[in-house]
């Protein structure tokens, strides 16, 4: 077998992007909470397999898939710009493990004021801690956006809730349960608009074929902000509508009424198991680049063709 050929572009995603099935391939890898179980040294590894590589240096016996591999688990772990290592809670392979215990909780106590304040909190407090580990190095977060988008959408996702508890509080037992989803789409609609600020006012980069910016786009920007609310909307539902309807059947069933005990871990693992789905297919709705037709239109030289990436990883999974 001969030494491994340099011409293999690992700075973009192993399936063609293109397509909805090379997406979602790419995001399921992206999100793999297993890569979370890697030790130091393995990063370190995967690390240096990366880094010769961008350099010409092709470690022995690498194979492709080797390769693939260590470029998935360095960037599961390291931030893109800086190459810093992420702090754990903040890396894409902690969104499935993390939301399943913060949505899980908030679909298992919404009942009482305190604990709905508590938990919308909590889920807006981790958004901020992923926001800012994987803050862009083109167009930064600074303390002040990043407080913000968090104050905001803290205040937005605990008005609704309560606002919303208050209303139902009349209604069917069911109704309630679905609240915490509202405040959370709430919070959606508020934090990626404030976090992406910035180019809602100055656009975001558009380049040719070879990778040259060629300007910027205001309307992209704002076209890939409403995509990004959409897929994180849509990446919530299933998480936090179908455990509700299973829940509220199996406490009406003898077996929980006598083990009140084991909601909590039933909600959390029926959360998970959606989430590992969901996350990735629905960051996969949407091409994070793209050609830019409206930046074609204003100007800009029709061949070679114009890209831009209107959605980012990090606004998904946030």
């Amino acid at each position: 077998m001969g030494e491994l050929p340099l011409d293999i572009n690992i700075q973009e995603p192993r399936w063609d992007q293109s397509t909805f099935l090379g997406r979602a391939r790419h995001f399921f890898t992206v999100t793999d909470p297993r890569n979370l179980l890697l030790s130091g040294a393995q990063l370190e590894a995967s690390r240096n397999i990366v880094q010769n590589y961008r350099a010409g240096v092709v470690t022995p016996g690498l194979t492709e898939d080797q390769l693939w591999r260590a470029k998935y688990v360095y960037d599961s772990a390291f931030h893109p710009d800086t190459g810093e290592k992420v702090v754990l809670i903040g890396r894409m392979s902690a969104q499935v493990p993390m939301n399943m215990t913060i949505t899980g909780c908030m679909l298992t106590f919404y009942r009482k004021t305190p604990t709905v304040v508590f938990w919308q909190w909590v889920n807006q407090s981790f958004n901020a801690i992923v926001n800012y580990s994987n803050r862009s190095g083109d167009a930064p977060i600074t303390v002040g956006q990043l407080g913000t988008a968090y104050v905001s959408a803290t205040t937005g996702a605990v008005a609704t809730a309560l606002g919303l508890k208050s209303l139902t509080k009349h209604l069917p037992p069911l109704v309630g349960r679905f609240v915490p989803f509202a405040a959370v789409a709430a919070a959606n609609c508020i934090n990626i608009p404030l976090m992406r600020q910035r180019e809602l006012q100055v656009g975001i980069p558009v380049t040719d074929e070879q990778g040259q910016r060629l300007g910027h786009s205001v309307a992209t920007a704002k076209q890939g902000i409403f995509q990004v609310v959409i897929s994180r909307i849509c990446m919530a539902i299933p998480a936090m509508a179908i455990p509700p309807v299973i829940m509220d059947t199996l406490e009406k069933k003898d077996f929980l009424k006598r083990r009140p005990w084991l909601g909590a871990p039933l909600q959390v693992g029926l959360v998970g198991f959606c989430l590992v789905f969901a996350t990735p297919l629905c960051c996969a709705l949407f091409p994070q680049r793209r050609l830019s037709w409206d930046v074609l239109m204003s100007g800009f030289p029709s061949w070679p063709p114009v890209t831009c990436q209107p959605a980012r990883l990090q606004d998904f999974l946030a």
